[in-house]
């Protein structure tokens, strides 16, 4: 991958997780005001506001976090499975985003639960003066305060883990340092031989990217197709 690549995929891969994190902060607030306000027209416009974030907003900055994270790793010298940063960081990531998949039906239920009473009780004029009267139990209520909680906590361990980058290399990247270092061309200014070699390391490590963009393209877009048409995990309904 070419350094101009590189920095494209770095500030894309900045921007979709810093917009993540700040979709998810705002998620969280809502859950909050959701279970703690008594105003009818404030909780249904909290539900409908974390169902329209989450599933517009997070759900496909999470899964271009994922994309952009895919291609720096594969595309520079860092690979996907020779530290354990990196590693944690993609295995955490995977897990925020199932988490998230598995959440777009209760969002859904919330949303439509609340504006269902809210447009009952609006019809024989009673005001919503209590959580007990929205129509929502309180375990589904914690259960989306709590995903959003542990969302942002995993987003910010992320954060730390990209910043300060901790050392130590997995099994893996011990087998492929020696090989790594012995691949790598001897420097010698003016060579021209220098140059070929990079230009043709970096064309092999690009039809990688490639592929790989190609194959998890095709996944991602297959699942936000199914998330934002309601066909996602644990999508019950008829």
């Amino acid at each position: 991958m070419t350094r101009r690549l590189r920095k494209v995929a770095l500030t894309a891969h900045v921007t979709f997780s810093v917009g993540w994190l700040g979709a998810d902060a705002a998620f969280l607030a809502l859950a909050v005001i959701g279970m703690t306000n008594q105003s009818v027209q404030i909780v249904r416009a909290a539900y409908l506001a974390m169902k329209l974030i989450g599933l517009f907003v997070i759900v496909p900055f999470s899964f271009a976090a994922l994309l952009t994270g895919l291609i720096l790793a594969l595309g520079s010298k860092w690979g996907l499975f020779r530290h354990y940063w990196i590693l944690v960081k993609f295995l955490l990531t995977i897990g925020a985003t199932v988490v998230l998949l598995v959440h777009t039906n209760p969002m859904r239920e919330a949303a439509s639960i609340v504006s269902g009473v809210a447009e009952t009780l609006s019809v024989v004029g009673t005001q919503l003066r209590a959580g007990s009267t929205s129509g929502l139990s309180g375990n589904l209520q914690l259960q989306l305060l709590v995903a959003s909680g542990g969302g942002l906590l995993v987003l910010l361990v992320n954060t730390t883990l990209g910043l300060y980058k901790p050392r130590g290399l997995t099994p893996y990247g011990r087998r492929k340092q020696p090989e790594r270092r012995s691949a790598a061309p001897e420097v010698v200014p003016g060579s021209s031989t220098n140059i070929s070699d990079n230009t043709a390391t970096e064309r092999g490590i690009s039809l990688r990217v490639k592929i790989a963009i190609a194959v998890i393209g095709l996944i991602v877009a297959v699942l936000v197709f199914l998330h934002l048409s309601g066909g996602g995990f644990g999508n019950h309904g008829p």
